[in-house]
């Protein structure tokens, strides 16, 4: 015998009895399928507020063939992504973006030498589709995703030739911007610190310095690279020292290498703005946490991580019409480096 305090759970067939329908008809209610009445469904809706029925939700994704799951997929090992207030910005705007799905959040990291165990679970019918973010060179992964069927948006443009929906900062902008503001301080040596060239984000952002300085006439060598960390902003800095000891003004394509080259300016005793002008790119968290504070191109992360979840989520929806792509713009934040 049950228990007189245990409640047994109700079934689809007492929700069916309460309501007087059919189970079929119950059913096509709870995976929210046509075909049923508005007389019926609100019958049934009573039945299952006043039984308190809770659906099983793996005979509903058999059903639907629906997980009410999306991946957030970063193509970064852990270290990267838990040391770049990026990676929260985005997590915070897709988790912000699914807001009233009533879907679960899956965050999937690369690991080493493990790439296909990541695709296989995509692939799996585990999510019913995917944001990617941080996306390095030709990447095959959003089009062995799209091949099998999977919904996917990316986060920033891709190198890759592949028809997939992606959705960007204008970076190439930006980068224009950041030279035209230390150009109009006067600043005649100016140099850059280049994000990583297998990143569309960093050859947009190096691409738009490079625009700036030719409209001024101005040497475009002046160049370092480093990967999104603030070890790869020191070494560069250092670099660019080496090889441009007059270099008067630096544009680094990220707020965290800007944090780098001012660990190396500091150590090698110049002045920032009076000896050498910093501009980021970002504006995250970090710009207001340096002495001096970082004048820096702002871009909204985010409405980045907002925007792409949204545009997934009318793809899983079967919504047409929608863009292949969505460019955010950017805008410059002056405070004291430059």
């Amino acid at each position: 015998m049950t228990p007189p305090d245990e409640r047994v759970a109700p079934t689809l067939e007492e929700v069916a009895r309460v309501a007087g329908v059919s189970r079929s008809t119950v059913s096509r209610v709870i995976n929210d399928l046509p075909g049923v009445s508005k007389r019926a469904r609100a019958a049934v809706e009573q039945a299952i507020g006043d039984l308190r029925y809770v659906p099983n939700q793996a005979a509903r994704n058999l059903v639907t063939r629906r997980t009410n799951s999306i991946a957030l997929v970063v193509s970064e090992h852990g270290d990267r992504v838990f040391g770049d207030p990026f990676f929260a910005k985005i997590l915070r705007g897709v988790y912000a973006g699914m807001a009233g799905s009533r879907r679960q959040l899956v965050l999937l990291m690369a690991q080493e030498q493990d790439d296909q165990t990541l695709e296989n679970y995509l692939c799996g019918g585990h999510v019913d589709g995917a944001v990617v973010v941080s996306l390095h060179g030709r990447d095959p992964l959003p089009a062995r995703l799209v091949a099998a069927g999977l919904p996917v948006v990316l986060v920033g443009r891709p190198l890759a030739e592949v028809t997939v929906p992606y959705v960007d900062s204008d970076n190439l902008t930006g980068g224009l911007t950041a030279a035209r503001h230390l150009l109009r301080t006067g600043r005649q040596r100016i140099a850059t610190i280049a994000g990583p060239d297998d990143m569309a984000v960093g050859i947009d952002r190096l691409a738009g310095w490079r625009r700036g300085m030719a409209e001024a006439d101005r040497r475009t060598d002046r160049v370092a690279r480093s990967d999104f960390s603030v070890e790869g902003g020191a070494a560069a800095m250092a670099a660019l020292l080496d090889a441009h000891p007059d270099t008067d003004a630096v544009f680094a394509a990220a707020d965290i290498i800007a944090i780098g080259a001012l660990r190396t300016l500091a150590e090698r005793g110049l002045r920032v703005p009076e000896d050498i002008a910093l501009v980021g790119f970002d504006d995250s968290v970090l710009a207001t946490s340096t002495a001096p504070r970082l004048t820096t191109v702002r871009q909204d992360v985010e409405e980045l991580g907002r925007t792409t979840t949204a545009r997934l989520l009318a793809q899983v929806k079967g919504e047409g019409g929608l863009p292949a792509s969505v460019l955010l713009p950017t805008e410059l934040v002056i405070r004291d480096s430059a």
